[in-house]
């Protein structure tokens, strides 16, 4: 089995569904992971809400159905928050529409159709600086998403992490950058001894390990297969750094000092890890084997979605279109002949590969929250 290329949609967040659509054509991918952010939520990086998700019920979903299997695309939903820290407000709505999502799932086939809500875990630093800290996290989460995991269960439906360690959601004033639980395997192996369901696993982004000076080969080898679901396509060019190493992020020091000193100070949250975030192929060369990583996925019969998450400051960050598409056909380019078998166009993924979707027509169920939960 070919394994699909998908585009993750936070890289189109200056378009409405129906151009993204039209993007994903022109660039040649077999689906969508579909953002659908709160639209009143507190992130304003790399996010969109492709969906309107106070709207949609069954009738939504079949007409969505029908879209997709039109453009000959699949699809997934997903929006990526702090569930078990943050502001206690805002921990709840992120809780509720993470909710929101499993129904949406549901309504669109869940697993029968391979529709998977995508989320983070978060982190709580409360708990966090306590003694026993991460252990503490581990039952926050096991709290807080064990009812989430059995209702999504019940709706037929699976939830997956992100490994984001989300290292600039707090101030560089703060030692420590880890702030979302899922950002090491020894986490997320815990998590599932936890929360022993079979309808959660993972998205696998191995630029987040790369430049953690962890070789995802090495990764892929320790994780459970039938967890991992879908790879992230993302990658990052280290830069090692004379002054603060590679073991500790960059503090945040007195500018005056800094600069009399001679020595880099943190001056955003997301500059204190020494990388630039790139797309394979595309521009700069990655600190990542590719290849290599490809060939353990096969070896271990990964059959998921390969979807781009496009961050690369080369392409996403510049903000301009052309770029953002080009970086985008780039990564398809560079990961043709590694995915596919040379054909006389060439390293094209087969045509006879792709299944529509199922028209399920589900019948609609209420809307859940955590406090019914």
């Amino acid at each position: 089995m070919a394994n699909p290329i998908w585009i993750m949609t936070s890289a189109f967040d200056q378009l409405n569904l129906d151009q993204t659509i039209d993007k994903a054509t022109e660039i040649g991918v077999q689906g969508l992971d579909l953002c659908v952010f709160r639209k009143d939520g507190t992130r304003d990086d790399f996010v969109a809400t492709h969906l309107d998700y106070e709207n949609f019920g069954p009738e939504e979903a079949k007409k969505l159905i029908e879209k997709f299997n039109g453009a000959k695309l699949r699809l997934s939903i997903g929006a990526f928050e702090n569930l078990i820290g943050g502001d206690a407000e805002q921990r709840v709505k992120n809780q509720n529409h993470l909710l929101r999502l499993i129904r949406m799932a549901h309504l669109l086939g869940g697993d029968e159709n391979d529709v998977k809500v995508g989320t983070f875990v978060g982190y709580n630093h409360e708990l966090g600086n306590q003694d026993g800290g991460f252990e503490k996290n581990l039952l926050e989460y096991q709290r807080i998403f064990g009812p989430i995991i059995r209702y999504a269960n019940s709706l037929g439906v699976t939830v997956l992490y992100e490994n984001c360690p989300m290292e600039g959601w707090r101030s560089s004033g703060h030692f420590g950058t880890f702030n979302n639980l899922t950002g090491v395997l020894a986490a997320r192996k815990i998590m599932y001894e936890l929360v022993p369901e079979s309808n959660h696993g993972e998205i696998y982004d191995p630029s987040h390990d790369v430049w953690q000076h962890t070789t995802p080969v090495e990764v892929i080898k320790n994780t459970d297969m039938n967890r991992l679901k879908r790879i992230h396509v993302k990658s990052t060019r280290n830069n090692p750094d004379p002054f603060w190493g590679n073991m500790y992020p960059m503090q945040e020091v007195n500018a005056d000092w800094a600069k009399k000193a001679g020595v880099p100070s943190s001056n955003n949250p997301w500059d204190r890890h020494h990388y630039e975030a790139t797309l394979p192929g595309f521009g700069l060369g990655d600190s990542m084997d590719w290849r290599a990583f490809v060939n353990i996925l096969k070896e271990k019969k990964f059959s998921g979605p390969f979807e781009i998450e496009n961050e690369a400051v080369l392409s996403k960050q510049t903000g301009n279109m052309g770029a953002i598409v080009q970086g985008c056909k780039a990564a398809v380019q560079n990961l043709a002949p590694l995915l596919y078998k040379l054909g006389e166009n060439g390293w094209v993924y087969p045509e006879a590969e792709y299944k529509p979707l199922f028209e399920v027509n589900r019948e609609d169920v209420p809307l859940m929250t955590m406090e019914e939960l």
